[in-house]
């Protein structure tokens, strides 16, 4: 009986090793009917995007290889030309991409991030409550500019250095040891490179490159533990929740942006002002609401500390003032590359928000005869090349190519121009006119719980795939669906594209959570239990922002001009 169990178990564990080229080759294998059988261009188009969806959510192979695939099956299925292709791989996102990487570089290099997270903490104060919400705000504010992961790397070792001086005073009753460079215990934390200490683990990250990681040091006692159990899972969350808030914040919205541009080329609606004004609201909620969430989960019911200022610092208050004071000082005033990075970083911004406002002219009106030209690309591209133009005046230079290299991230490069691809396909095949009819029953069903659907089913599928498969996939998808039930696409794609962004549940759901998770102090149920929460918290203030200043801010209540009416439905409906 032991040896045909032991038995048994190797041959499962044989078959799970070999699980990856049996999704490869059955996968094909078992939508062969859709091309021998039905044999239409739709029916081809959904061959490919059934393949690339399955590939994706699996991850059998690498993302950005599987994004290769409609280079290779649309020119032999006849849908579209190589060439035709070929263009859809690189768009004005890859510009705008380019340009804002730059910054991020810049601003990393030169450890102007460290300066504005460790101002904001000072600015909250040193009690656990409001030094998580320094934390969170300061990681939030970060990855509205910069890649989330990026955002949480540069965070979270001043984190990491503040618990250890947290738990070291309640260890030995002091106001802990003057630790100006952020050691641990004797190990420098560096958000480029963690070394390990006596025990150390490897957490994997999208760009194939490995964190490792230190572990957690013992905790004194159990609200130790749950401290640090709150403090990291709010970094985490906190780069998903202020990435949404620009448009290059995080790589689902720039996709959606050039979505809009591909399929809807008369709609001009989305610029980064008026996301602005639609998502740092649902930004603040989310953030304030999470930092409540984890408070109450982890540290405790009592609220009090909302209203109750001065009184008597504790001794863990005074480790974790001394930890940030110190670090504050130990860099120095600020350097001209700083203040340069700061400057390209406001002009950048305040560019952007005045291009086209929308309520009056923007400054692309001095081009009356270029209209439509000129868009936050072309912005982020000009001010990204000063970063190397000033490369013959500073020594050292702002920035190597060799340093934008490294930080530029290829693989979503590539991902993305796959998925505009496919979303070009479907429009040329009818696969999305297909569709649009299959969903046009839908229209019966109120708009508002056909979108919390929708949301719903997005948010369940980001936390297994990346987001930006997840929005590559859905959007071919709901587009059809929201001109099937003859509403405006905005009001159906907004809500989706920012819940794309919701993956709380496991550290692989994205990159930020297996950082966090890779420095031992939360467990993946931890995680879980916090995940649930905050998913709920941001769908359900998704669906209050679109339902209230969304609406009147892109006229969600009206069919545009520029989407197509679909037969059966009068141009003049509401």
């Amino acid at each position: 009986m032991t040896e045909r169990k032991e038995i048994l178990q190797r041959l499962c564990k044989g078959l799970w090793n070999y699980r990856s080229i049996a999704l490869i080759v059955l996968t094909p294998l078992l939508l062969l009917p859709l091309l021998l059988v039905v044999g239409t261009k739709e029916a081809e188009c959904a061959f490919v995007l059934l393949l690339m969806a399955t590939y994706w959510v699996t991850e059998v192979i690498p993302l950005s290889m599987t994004a290769m695939l409609p280079a290779i099956l649309f020119p032999m299925f006849g849908i579209m030309k190589s060439s035709g292709v070929a263009k859809e791989y690189f768009k004005d996102f890859h510009f705008l991409l380019v340009g804002v990487i730059c910054l991020a570089t810049s601003i990393e290099k030169w450890g102007l991030h460290r300066r504005i997270a460790l101002r904001l903490v000072t600015m909250v104060g040193v009690n656990p409550a409001w030094l998580m919400l320094g934390f969170m705000s300061g990681c939030a504010f970060l990855s509205m500019w910069v890649q989330n992961t990026s955002a949480v790397m540069m965070v979270m070792p001043i984190v990491e250095a503040v618990l250890q001086q947290i738990l070291k005073a309640e260890e030995v009753g002091c106001a802990g040891e003057d630790n100006p460079n952020l050691q641990l215990d004797g190990t420098w934390i560096s958000s480029e490179t963690l070394l390990s200490c006596s025990v150390a683990f490897t957490v994997p990250l999208d760009s194939g490159r490995s964190l490792v990681c230190p572990p957690a040091a013992p905790s004194r006692s159990k609200q130790d533990l749950m401290v640090c159990k709150a403090m990291c899972i709010g970094i985490a969350y906190s780069s998903n929740i202020g990435g949404i808030t620009t448009l290059p914040g995080t790589s689902p919205n720039l996709i959606f942006s050039e979505y809009l541009n591909q399929i809807y080329p008369q709609c001009n609606c989305i610029n980064f002002g008026n996301w602005l004004l639609l998502c740092l609201p649902i930004s603040v909620i989310m953030l304030l609401l999470t930092w409540m969430w984890l408070y109450w989960l982890f540290i405790g019911s009592d609220f009090r500390f909302l209203w109750r200022c001065g009184g008597e610092q504790s001794e863990r208050e005074k480790a974790a003032r001394k930890v940030i004071e110190d670090e504050y000082k130990s860099l120095g005033p600020m350097s001209s590359q700083e203040i340069f990075t700061a400057v390209v970083f406001l002009v950048m911004v305040l560019l952007w928000l005045t291009r086209s406002p929308g309520f009056m002219p923007g400054w692309a009106s001095l081009f009356p005869h270029h209209l439509g030209f000129i868009t936050d690309a072309t912005v982020a591209l000009l001010l990204g090349l000063l970063f190397f133009i000033l490369i013959t005046w500073l020594n050292p230079a702002m920035i190597s190519w060799r340093e934008f290299q490294a930080s530029m991230p290829w693989k979503v490069a590539l991902l993305v121009g796959g998925g505009f691809a496919l979303a070009e396909g479907t429009k040329e095949s009818g696969l999305s006119l297909w569709v649009a009819e299959l969903l046009t029953p839908l229209g019966d069903l109120p708009v508002l719980a056909t979108i919390t659907v929708a949301c719903i089913i997005v948010t369940t599928v980001t936390e297994v795939a990346s987001n930006v498969a997840t929005i590559t996939i859905f959007l071919p998808i709901l587009s059809p669906l929201a001109e099937a039930i003859h509403v405006n696409p905005l009001y159906v794609l907004i809500p989706t594209t920012l819940c794309t962004s919701f993956s709380f549940l496991l550290p692989v759901s994205n990159p930020s959570n297996a950082v966090v998770f890779g420095y031992g102090h939360i467990s993946i149920m931890d995680m879980v239990k916090a995940g649930l929460g905050v998913n709920v918290i941001g769908v359900l203030a998704v669906l209050f922002a679109v339902a209230t200043w969304g609406g009147p801010l892109f006229s969600l209540d009206t069919y545009p001009d520029w989407a197509p009416v679909l037969p059966g439905f009068n141009s003049t409906t509401p």
